[in-house]
């Protein structure tokens, strides 16, 4: 069904309207051989709080963006490569916020670069979004002759879970006493426990800040062989992406309510 969209005028006037909606702030997204294959509002796990992002699925990238005025206009454009991600179920009563029993339907986004959780409206929604997006990579790969992805970004604990830094277990946290995260295995750390950075190639090209554990762990494997490269040294005007642009505050506050659409059904 994808297939007979790819040259269609709906397909065309589809793309054409999501571009409109992102504006000069996105990139170009009518490519050949493109289709929007479906989208929808999802409730995206930030590191600071659930926030709602409007998300489509191409059959090549999954695009995500920041709700300005719902179904008219987008910001904060995100561009993820298919072929790069893998998704991971997440079961109800295992949440990864229990503060907050709201959120079900949900799963983990796996990247090289960035993983994080995302929640339907119901069920059935996620079911949808979940076969939707493994047959288009599914697809993408077997057409490319691609390998998936064998590595995969660690998603990041929300703020709210840590009141107390993860790795000592002692230091609190408060308006000085800044937390971080563990780039390798997405733990909030205070600033003694994350003074050092590893070079993880497959999220960046530059030496990301790590817990000593993963440190540890991270040089060890690296002197029985590894490619990574470790740092020491003073991290106060660390770079490596601390913050999460997506939690900036947005104009509207919404939820995940709006029905997901799929334009081309799964042939199984």
């Amino acid at each position: 069904m994808v297939d007979k969209l790819v040259n269609s005028e709906a397909n065309a006037r589809r793309i054409a309207m999501v571009e409109g909606c992102f504006g000069s702030s996105g990139h170009p997204l009518g490519i050949p051989g493109r289709v929007l294959v479906g989208e929808g509002v999802l409730t995206k796990m930030c590191r600071k709080k659930p926030k709602a992002r409007q998300f489509f699925l191409f059959n090549d990238t999954l695009v995500y963006g920041n709700i300005v005025i719902s179904k008219k206009k987008y910001n904060k454009q995100h561009i993820i490569p298919l072929e790069e991600i893998k998704l991971q179920p997440l079961e109800d009563d295992g949440l990864l916020v229990p503060m907050s029993l709201a959120y079900r339907n949900g799963w983990l986004i796996c990247t090289a670069s960035k993983s994080f959780a995302v929640y339907a409206a119901t069920a059935t929604e996620k079911a949808e979004w979940i076969a939707h997006i493994n047959k288009c990579v599914e697809d993408l790969l077997r057409k490319s002759g691609k390998k998936p992805l064998g590595e995969h970004a660690a998603v990041w604990v929300p703020d709210a879970e840590a009141n107390v830094c993860m790795h000592c277990n002692k230091s609190q946290f408060n308006v000085l006493n800044r937390r971080h995260h563990c780039r390798k295995c997405g733990a909030v750390v205070c600033g003694p426990c994350s003074n050092k950075k590893f070079l993880l190639p497959v999220q960046s090209a530059k030496p990301l800040r790590v817990c000593l554990t993963c440190h540890d762990v991270l040089t060890k494997s690296k002197n029985l062989g590894g490619p990574n490269v470790s740092l020491n040294g003073d991290l106060s005007m660390d770079s490596s992406g601390e913050d999460d642009e997506d939690d900036d505050d947005d104009p509207e506050n919404l939820s995940s309510s709006n029905e997901a659409k799929f334009y081309g059904e799964i042939q199984k």
